[in-house]
């Protein structure tokens, strides 16, 4: 096809390989005119520069630079871009919308191995895995049965914050166990939470009324430490606390506190600073997951991401509406 529109990689290249699989770059070089050696990210590169010239589709990923009104003025025949990834808060910028981009992402294919690994360590929040693993491995023999009264998870009390794609896909997942699941989110009412299988709370009454929070708020300005001390303070002693979303969310010096008190628990895959420094207590406590920020797609879960983009892709060369289609209004409160 002579009139296939160009296209450009922009992300770290490390990603295309897992991304953009031989079968899928089979597809897109049926749809977009696209080298697949030719992955920017540097958009000063005078080569770059040059390509962007002729591209009317750019293929972002992790590693893309912003995308910013100077980027724009080197493409002017730019008209979609499509990312690969999650958020696309750090390479879409305002003078983006003001130039009327259609804006992808492949952010719902993300927002499922997080609502997975969500999922399953509330699961084994419940049943205090982490700690009993913990001893076991320092014991080794079993707790006595009047040691595990009130573990388990049925009935038990699970408050979801946020009603993102991803809080939206476990609050799915969670609804063939018997548990009671409450829900904050600012955006949703009453109706809307019961259709979604929880109770709708203001943000400290979820908190005191939850034996395991699972935050997942986007990260903007009104989110920012919306977990500080004072709210900390809330969650009944023995709660576990699960972040998979951004660590900004929760006071930093205040969790640490909470957590070398031992008052309550935490599974973080995602902290502040990130990683955490090898001196932080928070590496040796037994109340403590912590995973490398692996809740999201990796591995094998990449390839998903690409294929959502092959599929839109193939919607908007033939005249069809985006699936994936992300507008600014988004932003404010859905992650």
């Amino acid at each position: 096809m002579s009139d296939r529109p160009a296209a450009l990689f922009a992300m770290n290249p490390v990603h295309l390989p897992e991304l953009f699989p031989r079968p899928a770059l089979d597809r897109l070089g049926q749809l977009v005119r696209i080298d697949e050696k030719a992955v920017a990210q540097d958009f000063t590169d005078p080569g770059v520069t040059a390509a962007l010239a002729e591209t009317e589709i750019l293929i972002t990923g992790w590693g893309c630079p912003p995308v910013d009104a100077a980027v724009l003025a080197a493409a002017p025949r730019l008209r979609a871009i499509l990312h690969a990834a999650g958020s696309i808060r750090s390479v879409v910028t305002d003078a983006c919308w003001e130039r009327g981009l259609i804006v992808c992402s492949a952010v719902q294919a993300n927002a499922l191995p997080v609502a997975e690994y969500a999922l399953a360590m509330i699961l084994l929040a419940g049943k205090d895995a982490f700690a009993l693993n913990d001893r076991y491995r320092r014991e080794y023999a079993y707790p006595l049965p009047q040691e595990l009264t009130g573990l388990g998870n049925n009935g038990r009390r699970v408050g979801i914050i946020g009603a993102s794609r991803v809080g939206r896909r476990v609050l799915e997942l969670l609804r063939p166990f018997d548990l009671r699941v409450t829900l904050h989110d600012p955006y949703v009412d009453e109706a809307e939470a019961a259709a979604l299988g929880a109770r709708l709370l203001p943000l400290d009454e979820l908190l005191r009324a939850s034996d395991i929070v699972s935050l997942h708020a986007p990260e903007i300005p009104a989110t920012y430490r919306m977990l500080d001390g004072d709210r900390l303070a809330l969650i009944p002693d023995g709660g576990v606390l699960i972040n998979t979303s951004r660590g900004s969310l929760i006071d930093p010096v205040a969790l640490t506190e909470e957590l070398v008190s031992g008052r309550i628990g935490a599974v973080l895959d995602v902290t502040e600073p990130e990683p955490l420094p090898g001196d932080s207590p928070l590496h040796h406590l037994p109340n403590v997951f912590l995973t490398p920020h692996i809740a999201g797609s990796v591995g094998n879960e990449l390839a998903r991401l690409g294929d959502t983009v092959v599929t839109e892709l193939e919607h908007l060369t033939v005249g069809l509406p985006p699936m994936y289609q992300v507008r600014r209004s988004d932003l404010a409160h859905v992650a």
